[in-house]
């Protein structure tokens, strides 16, 4: 009777050990880390017998961001898609494109200490549909879809402090740039040729943080120098965005974004949108 009462409580400590020491153990994180963000940004003005006056105006602005990082010991895969297309109705001017982007990111590094990567990455961005200059009657085409694209790969280092910290340097970039036979001549390929290769310095960087409360910027900027050609001219892709929060589905976005490309255009391009916004995260894990 003794032994059999000392054997459970034996068992009993044995199972009660066990299931301390399991709980005790800290849970292995995810080794992949996916967001999926639909977000649709609409403004409006009209005006009745306004004397300042005034065209009115229907806007919309739809947007699906879906980011997909891996995670694993020395190794950090961090992927972006960004993908942007908006629409305007002016009275008397008709419908004409205001937003037209999609943009994949990939950043794969190999960690060296504490904040640095050894590094390799890849950026594809290019447009949805047909762009013109309604600035000349008749109108003018100035782009299409693949016309142009960009592709943009190479070796660097990388500092990550975080996910939302981020800055690549890749002195070896190599750079394609296509068009299609309509826009041969433009955007730095050559007249009868449908591509352009360039080799340079390339740096971007990403920064996320909270201003206030349920106020956050988001900044993502893209340098790159072509070493073949004219390297002082430094091509400028810079997109700052404040992201003001009402509620778990309404958001006010302000989006600014800054070009300076010399092939695309002698001018700096800059683009300001601002509307109230309905988001909804479809994925995320």
């Amino acid at each position: 009777m003794r032994r059999t009462l000392l054997g459970i409580l034996l068992l009993c400590s044995i199972l009660s050990y066990s299931q301390e020491k399991k709980d005790s153990i800290a849970p292995v994180p995810p080794k992949w880390k996916v967001t999926g963000l639909f977000t649709f940004l609409f403004n409006q003005s009209t005006f009745t017998n306004w004397k300042a006056g005034g065209d009115n105006t229907v806007a919309g602005n739809i947007g699906i961001n879906y980011d997909f990082n891996y995670k694993n010991g020395k190794w950090n895969w961090d992927n972006r898609i960004i993908s942007v297309y908006g629409l305007s109705n002016i009275k008397d001017a008709g419908t004409r494109k205001t937003s037209d982007r999609f943009e994949y990111n990939s950043l794969l590094g190999l960690k060296y200490n504490k904040y640095w990567f050894f590094s390799f990455f890849l950026n594809f961005k290019t447009q949805y549909t047909r762009g013109y200059d309604y600035k000349k009657i008749p109108r003018i085409p100035i782009s299409d879809f693949f016309s142009p694209a960009y592709l943009s790969f190479g070796p660097g280092m990388l500092w990550k402090r975080s996910d939302n910290i981020t800055l690549n340097m890749a002195p070896a970039t190599a750079r394609y740039t296509f068009v299609s036979d309509e826009f041969s001549g433009k955007y730095g390929v050559d007249p009868g040729e449908n591509l352009k290769f360039a080799l340079g310095f390339s740096l971007s960087a990403y920064l996320k943080f909270e201003i206030m409360e349920n106020i956050t910027m988001q900044n993502i900027i893209a340098l790159y120098s072509n070493y073949l050609i004219n390297p002082q001219n430094v091509d400028l892709d810079y997109q700052a965005k404040f992201i003001i929060d009402v509620n778990k589905y309404m958001t006010v976005d302000v989006l600014l974004h800054t070009l300076i490309d010399d092939n695309a255009s002698s001018k700096i391009q800059f683009k300001e949108i601002f509307g109230l916004g309905f988001k909804y995260i479809f994925h995320k894990k």
